[in-house]
């Protein structure tokens, strides 16, 4: 056994664990960053990045699709699997250069193997030992399942979804949240009939409900099939084909089947309570500074409880190397972390939900206001349909945005500042939004709830 010593260990090159790396390095601190697989994890390469890229592909075909409306004359004559694979596969590889030239120019040692946690803030790696002052545990997450529903075959999680090289003529999507969406979203602007199963009564079920319902209505316009309210229940395949039976009798056939109910940490068989971390139904416990139970070991992204998002991963690995180094840093709470499911059309939003502002402010406490993307001509230019949904407390600050419509996660940092800030509409309303641009329609939100609208009733 060879045991060496660092400053800090990280064990995971996800955006938790690389962003805590590159920050710790810029601080002066030696890192040791241990992945088993490639840096940039599951965002990079299975999951945030090349899912646009197929999403962006969606896009375009949706414009081909629609060109003549536009007086453009173009056709659309398919879609190319190896085509979209080979646009998707490099846009990663290049992402994934950039983060590895990055990580050495930083001086980052990386070690390449499967880790463990070991009592004393230490990492094992095979036979050698990384020891550090701190260890980070940012180990990422992995794509869950049902009960009695087994991978394999036709049946799929969003990583095996990426590698299909067919198009497929009928998908059945088990999971209405931003994974179910996003990929449904994709392959009805590819061509497939999809239908979506969720068990709770609407899509995005952790976004306000008008976002929810506007979803709703714009998939039902695309053709975008989905069962509310209905539960999974057995599944039987064949080569050709699998048949997904639901709670209430209904039988539906497909080609494949996604599943898509979430993801879970990834910690089973690290050591981590061996070596001390407390855990709860797989998530790694901390306090409010993300320190474990475990003496000088810190855990960051989707391994702890909440959102599991790649920019959080990445505020809180910041957020953990600046505290090691000392500098007392500030750690965004998950409400004020902007959330978007990138679907056509897009639902974006930061804050509390009016349901959650009236559960905490009390009804007679809050005033919401929502603005149609009809009377925005950015949006009517791009032919999207959406709302802008602002809630603030009574003669007090905004609390929560609330978007839909294609592109609108483009406008979520705005919304963020105002949230985050705490800023009352009057102090938004005098500041000038371009014009045409979708902005104006945050713009309109503020000024209406200031008592000026311009452009609503």
């Amino acid at each position: 056994m060879t045991e060496f010593v660092a400053d800090v260990v990280v064990l995971g090159g996800g955006s938790g664990g690389y962003a805590a790396a590159l920050r710790l390095a810029e601080l002066g601190k030696d890192v040791v960053l241990v992945e088993k697989h490639k840096l940039g994890g599951t965002c990079l390469h299975r999951g945030c990045i090349p899912t646009k890229a197929l999403l962006h592909a969606a896009e375009v075909a949706d414009a081909a699709r629609g060109a003549a409306g536009i007086g453009v004359v173009a056709s659309f004559d398919g879609i190319d699997p190896a085509g979209v694979r080979a646009y998707r596969e490099g846009i990663v590889a290049k992402k994934f250069k950039g983060l590895e030239g990055l990580i050495s120019a930083r001086g980052i040692r990386v070690v390449h193997g499967e880790g463990s946690l070991e009592s004393g803030a230490a990492v094992r790696v095979g036979d050698d030992v990384y020891r550090g002052s701190d260890v980070i545990l940012a180990t990422g997450s992995y794509s869950r399942t049902l009960p009695g529903l087994d991978i394999g075959g036709r049946v799929l999680t969003s990583e095996q979804a990426l590698d299909l090289d067919v198009v497929p003529e009928r998908v059945v999507v088990l999971g209405g949240g931003v994974i179910g969406v996003e990929f449904a979203s994709v392959w009805r602007s590819f061509g497939v009939e999809v239908t979506i199963v969720e068990a709770l009564p609407h899509l995005l079920p952790a976004e306000d409900v008008s976002s929810s319902k506007a979803l709703e209505r714009a998939f039902r316009k695309r053709g975008i099939g989905f069962q509310l309210g209905r539960r999974f229940s057995s599944l039987t395949q064949t080569e050709s084909s699998v048949t997904v039976s639901l709670d209430d009798g209904t039988e539906l056939e497909a080609d494949y089947v996604l599943v898509a109910v979430g993801r879970g940490p990834s910690t089973a068989g690290l050591g981590f309570e061996e070596a001390g971390v407390r855990l709860d139904r797989g998530f790694v416990q901390t306090d409010e500074r993300l320190r474990t139970t475990a003496a000088h070991v810190w855990a960051v992204g989707d391994i702890v409880p909440g959102l599991q998002l790649a920019h959080r991963g990445f505020q809180q690995g910041i957020f953990v190397a600046e505290e090691i180094a000392g500098l007392s840093p500030v750690l965004v709470p998950d409400v004020d972390v902007p959330r978007v499911a990138y679907s056509h059309p897009e639902v974006a939003s930061v804050g509390l939900t009016e349901a959650q502002a009236q559960e905490r402010f009390g009804a007679d406490g809050v005033r919401a206001y929502e603005y149609n993307l009809a009377g925005n001509g950015r949006s009517e230019i791009i032919g999207t349909s959406g709302i802008v949904k602002i809630v603030r407390r009574v003669d007090g600050p905004v609390v929560g945005a609330h978007l839909v419509g294609d592109r609108v996660g483009e406008l979520i940092t705005e919304a963020q500042l105002a949230v985050g800030w705490e800023a009352h509409p009057e102090d938004i309303a005098p500041f000038v939004h371009a014009h045409p641009t979708q902005s104006e329609a945050l713009g309109e939100a503020f000024l209406a709830l200031a008592g000026k609208p311009l452009h609503a009733l």
